[in-house]
C-alpha cells in the first residue's frame, strides 16, 4: 500500500471506504484520543499508550484494539486478527451500514478505560533458547552459509515464527512447500508476518 503521511492521506488511499473511515475517525476523535500514523495506519493513543487503530483492506475495514482481549464484547463484535494473536482484537466491517455508532463508541470508551486501568498484555521476549529448529531448516543452515547467516541475523521471535510455521505442517510435502516459500523471505531478512505488520 502507498505510504500515508497523515490520516487524511490514509483515507484518500482507501477511497472505496472513505465515508466509513471518516465516520469511524469522527467517533474515535470524539473521545479525545491522540491521533498518529504508525505502521502506515491511523493509531489512537492515550498517555503514549496505543489503544486502537483504524485499518482498511481490499474487501473490508476495521477498528483494531491493541488490548481487545480485555473488552467484555457483550455484542460479540470482536475477532482475532490472526490465530496466534493474544491481545489484539478487531471489529470488522464491510460497508458503512455495518457500523452501529453507539456500539462502536461504547467499545472505544471501554478500551480507553481499560488502558487507564493499566490492563494490557505485555509481550513475552523470545530468546535463542526458546527456538526449536526443525530438521529441514537445520539441514539448510548446515549446507548453505548464506542461509545460515541470514537466519542468524533474524530476531529470536522471527526465527521462532519460521520454525513453528514448518513444525506445524502435518505432512512432509506441506513442510517442503512451506520451506520453499519462506527460504527467499529469510534470505531477504524479512519476518514471516511482516506483510501484516506493515498494512
Amino acid at each position: 500500500m502507498k505510504k500515508a503521511h497523515s490520516v487524511e492521506e490514509y483515507i484518500e488511499n482507501n477511497i472505496n471506504f472513505k465515508e466509513a473511515l471518516e465516520l469511524l475517525r469522527e467517533l474515535v476523535l470524539s473521545t479525545k484520543l491522540d491521533e498518529n500514523i504508525k505502521w502506515n495506519a491511523p493509531v489512537y493513543s492515550i498517555n503514549g499508550k496505543n489503544v486502537l487503530g483504524l485499518g482498511a483492506f481490499k474487501n473490508h475495514f476495521c477498528l483494531w484494539f491493541f488490548n481487545g482481549v480485555f473488552l467484555k464484547d457483550e455484542q460479540n463484535c470482536l475477532e482475532k486478527a490472526q490465530e496466534k494473536t493474544k491481545a489484539l482484537r478487531q471489529m470488522h466491517f464491510e460497508t458503512i451500514e455495518n457500523i452501529n455508532e453507539l456500539v462502536v463508541l461504547a467499545y472505544i470508551k471501554e478500551a480507553i478505560e481499560n488502558q487507564k486501568l493499566g490492563k494490557e498484555l505485555k509481550p513475552v521476549r523470545t530468546t535463542k533458547k526458546d527456538v526449536v529448529i526443525p530438521e529441514l531448516l537445520t539441514e539448510e543452515i548446515k549446507n548453505d552459509t548464506n542461509f545460515k547467516t541470514a537466519f542468524n541475523k533474524l530476531s529470536p521471535s522471527c526465527q521462532r515464527e519460521y520454525c513453528n510455521y514448518i513444525i506445524e505442517a502435518k505432512r512432509d510435502k506441506t513442510k517442503i512447500s512451506r520451506f520453499d516459500k519462506i527460504k527467499p523471505m529469510i534470505l531477504n531478512g524479512a519476518g514471516l508476518h511482516d506483510k501484516y505488520k506493515n498494512c
